[in-house]
């Protein structure tokens, strides 16, 4: 499982990257102002969910026995990008109103934090 949230922790930062890029150097005259914005924030989450799955990983080896606490942690890190990144691009590159997803991004990525701590400290 950890190689599974090493390389997703690794593509997602990739993406992100150019996600960034993208809304950097031309995402605010193709798309708008604030449409750019929504693709900036979510290439920020993105990356830095994406280096959180780096630690997810590394954090199964160094404590084997908390394994299903980071499992979960690093689940929800992913159900948190796609649902609050990808909310954010689609409506940039779309003009759907997914406003509504986006906080549920949000709330998996907290609790996600959350359950990594408890799976340190336990």
């Amino acid at each position: 499982m950890e190689r599974l949230f090493f390389s997703l922790g690794a593509v997602f930062a990739a993406l992100a990257i150019a996600a960034g890029a993208y809304g950097a150097h031309g995402g605010e005259t193709a798309q708008g102002l604030e449409q750019a914005r929504w693709i900036a924030k979510g290439a920020r989450y993105q990356m830095y969910h994406g280096l959180a799955l780096l630690v997810v990983a590394w954090a199964c080896t160094q404590w084997p026995e908390q394994v299903r606490f980071f499992q979960v942690s690093g689940g929800l890190f992913l159900i948190g990008t796609v649902c609050f990144s990808g909310s954010l691009y689609l409506m940039a590159f779309t003009g759907l109103n997914l406003g509504y997803v986006t906080p549920f991004g949000g709330i998996a990525f907290m609790v996600g934090w959350l359950v990594m701590a408890i799976g340190v400290w336990r």
